[in-house]
């Protein structure tokens, strides 16, 4: 028997990486009629989908090109579904890579691994925040102690349900996690689901891994395990499982389902119903009645009608607030960028104590803590800091962003959601994601 060592994706953007890395000298020394990437005062920041809004963006561009005379700064929007794709495509290439990215939280473990980005020196670090900045976040965008990912900003999970239909049915805000079980299976009634929820949406579903003390994966010695089959892992995927057969009328096939819609207009219209839902935070401006803007455009208007709408932490298994996912973004400068001094500009202005205030006034969760109070005044942002507090991220692996690129977890949730035996899965998935974790993987 022959076994041979095939990369992941995770192996294969570094290998590219570093030759294109070795390329950059090579080019420098190109006769005239070559393309040769010069450094430049035109640097290109990417965004993901639209949670950073149009105020954030004018902002960033009127203040950077106001501290850099000359120079200019172009904001390109990048989608999630495609975003793994588009990095590893760009970020090797010296004439197409992008200055500066975002990317989300789970993805930067594995770039910053492959030496995708520039390390953060640890002046600049204490320049933009230090110890201030999330930890978790940090730790996520970091290798062997060294960061090259920052924070950009967080979200948290919590529920958001229908209050006028809970009073209806004499239902109370849960205490437990079990209450909460209860509760949303009892409130299914006809088309209407007492908790909206896609079959496949691992990302909300693991927070009852979390709450139960299970985990997705661990570091032994030098290696990372996928630990599904954990006692504590089993219970939180079999209560999950529980739940969505009992409260959810989604088909196991859903992942990225827009829950809102459900809890929004459907119980108006006839349509697919939902008495409540588990989102990040910013989905509030997805949920209300519908207003005109200043513009005239229709849009919701954030849950105004506090008789009809309402939210709070889904609770732990012996109360309080339990351990959701966290979701969220960092940020970190192209080891290829063409400008170093303008890219690093840049993070100033994202991590001065101006932008810093704005995130935390749009609902995103500020990568600076001490700017985390702003998000107090209100039931959203109390929440929002609530849950936040007690979330976890998934494992900093090298290999998780392939992990995630193949819909690994999209398929186990599905199996599960079919009503597959828990523990049968887990083992399963266990020999499946392990050898992925470290960023390599065995074949035959």
């Amino acid at each position: 028997m022959i076994r041979r060592r095939a990369a992941s994706r995770a192996r294969a953007l570094a290998t590219t990486l570093a030759a294109g890395l070795a390329l950059v000298p090579v080019l420098a020394a190109c006769g005239p009629e070559e393309v040769v990437p010069e450094s430049s005062d035109d640097i290109v920041l990417w965004l993901v989908g639209a949670d950073t809004g149009d105020d954030l963006r004018r902002h960033l561009v009127e203040t950077f090109e106001a501290r850099n005379p000359g120079a200019t700064l172009t904001i390109e929007q990048k989608e999630w579904g495609t975003l793994v794709d588009d990095l590893e495509a760009s970020l090797v290439d010296p004439a197409a890579t992008p200055d500066v990215v975002e990317l989300g939280n789970t993805q930067a473990p594995t770039f910053a691994d492959a030496g995708a980005f520039r390390a953060i020196s640890p002046a600049l670090y204490e320049e933009l925040g230090g110890e201030d900045l999330l930890p978790s976040f940090v730790e996520a965008g970091s290798v062997d102690g060294t960061v090259y990912a920052l924070p950009y900003y967080f979200g948290s999970r919590y529920v958001f349900y229908r209050k006028d239909v809970w009073d209806a049915a004499g239902a109370e805000v849960p205490r437990t996690l079990e209450e909460f079980g209860e509760t949303v299976k009892d409130l299914r009634d006809g088309n209407q689901a007492g908790f909206a929820m896609g079959g496949q949406d691992w990302r909300n579903g693991i927070s009852w891994v979390f709450a139960h003390g299970g985990e997705l994966a661990v570091k032994e010695g030098e290696h990372w395990v996928s630990t599904l089959s954990d006692p504590n892992t089993i219970r939180g995927l079999e209560e999950w499982q529980d739940i969505y057969e009992s409260a959810s009328q989604l088909p196991a096939t859903e992942v990225d389902v827009d829950y809102w819609d459900f809890i929004n207009d459907g119980l108006a219209t006839g349509e697919p119903a939902a008495a409540s839902m588990m989102a990040p935070s910013w989905a509030r401006w997805s949920v209300g009645d519908i207003v005109r803007d200043d513009d005239g455009a229709e849009v919701r208007d954030g849950m105004a009608d506090t008789e009809k709408f309402g939210i709070f932490a889904l609770p732990g298994v012996d109360g309080g607030v339990a351990p959701v996912f966290a979701g969220g973004s960092n940020m970190a400068v192209s080891a290829l960028t063409r400008n170093v001094a303008l890219s690093e500009d840049l993070l100033r202005v994202v991590y001065s104590e101006e932008y810093q205030t704005m995130l935390a006034e749009a609902g995103l969760g500020p990568a600076n803590t001490e700017f985390t109070e702003l998000m107090t005044g209100d039931k959203f942002g109390r929440t929002l800091v609530k849950t936040a507090e007690a979330s976890k991220l998934t494992p900093p692996a090298p290999g998780w962003a392939d992990i995630e690129a193949r819909g690994i977890y999209e398929e186990l949730f599905k199996e599960i959601a079919r009503g597959g035996s828990v523990p049968a899965l887990a083992q399963q998935y266990d020999a499946r994601i392990t050898p992925l974790l470290d960023g390599t993987v065995e074949e035959e």
